[in-house]
């Protein structure tokens, strides 16, 4: 069990949540390998393919913007049985179907890997930010949102949410060989449902946000997580720390079994 698999369920009763609420949810399934999730792409995907800023005259569509919303997260687990690979799950409208729109916008990655663990975390948050990486997608961003647009010559093309969950399915399997698997959430449905997906970022960015300061720690830096400097009773984080060291105890107490008692 990785630290972040109690997240998957939490994801998966979010989207059955908004199910229930009557939103439309759109399931794509794209292939595994990397050749061919960028086969037939309407656009190229590859480092230096987008050098270009998309002016607000030549956008079709924005997404993200922070008068309107956005939260964006990844996290991964070790298992890939748990994931659907290639799984697009789309929750509200298309780009196609939103021309001259700002859109609200959320995006979870989910990786799968054996081979991925703690250490790798650092690189695949760097990855999602794949600034020139795919033709007429820019990306303005923070490290709490993704603020984007979508050229009008992309759109033409046919650029839609299965083009860019494609597009980062193949540059994550392209530059960290360790995942194996990949599924990807958007939300545009509105401001109102990002709410609780930015609960669970939240959670997830303060788990990463500790490993971080423990490695730091093992490298000789001093570092601390929280901010906060009242109490922890009066701590608007309280419930999502608490959360949060009882996944770490989990996880702690799983690898401990899983060694066996020592031979000494």
């Amino acid at each position: 069990m990785a630290i972040y698999d109690a997240y998957l369920t939490k994801l998966a009763e979010y989207v059955g949540g908004l199910r229930q609420k009557g939103r439309r949810v759109r399931e794509i399934d794209c292939p595994s390998g990397v050749d061919k999730l960028l086969e037939g792409l309407p656009v190229k995907v590859g480092p230096g393919t987008n050098s270009d800023v998309i002016l607000r005259s030549d956008t079709f569509v924005e997404m993200g913007n922070p008068d309107v919303g956005s939260s964006a997260f990844l996290f991964w687990t070790d298992s890939p049985a748990l994931i659907a690979d290639g799984r697009i799950t789309l929750i509200g409208p298309d780009i196609p179907e939103s021309p001259g729109a700002s859109l609200p916008f959320g995006q979870v990655l989910i990786m799968a890997g054996a081979g991925l663990s703690e250490k790798d975390h650092q690189k695949l948050e760097h990855t999602q930010f794949v600034a020139d990486q795919i033709e007429g997608y820019m990306i303005r961003s923070t490290s709490q949102l993704i603020w984007s647009r979508v050229s009008k010559e992309a759109a033409e093309k046919g650029f839609c949410f299965e083009t860019l969950g494609r597009s980062l399915m193949a540059i994550f399997k392209s530059e960290v060989p360790e995942v194996e698997a990949m599924e990807i959430l958007f939300v545009t449905s509105s401001r109102e449902d990002l709410g609780p997906l930015d609960d669970i970022g939240a959670q997830v960015k303060k788990i990463y946000k500790s490993i971080l300061v423990a490695d730091w720690k093992a490298r000789g830096f001093d570092a601390y997580v929280c901010s906060y400097g009242g109490d922890c009773k009066t701590c608007p984080d309280q419930p999502v720390c608490d959360e949060i060291k009882e996944v770490v105890k989990v996880r702690k107490q799983m690898i401990s079994e899983s060694e066996g008692p020592s031979d000494s």
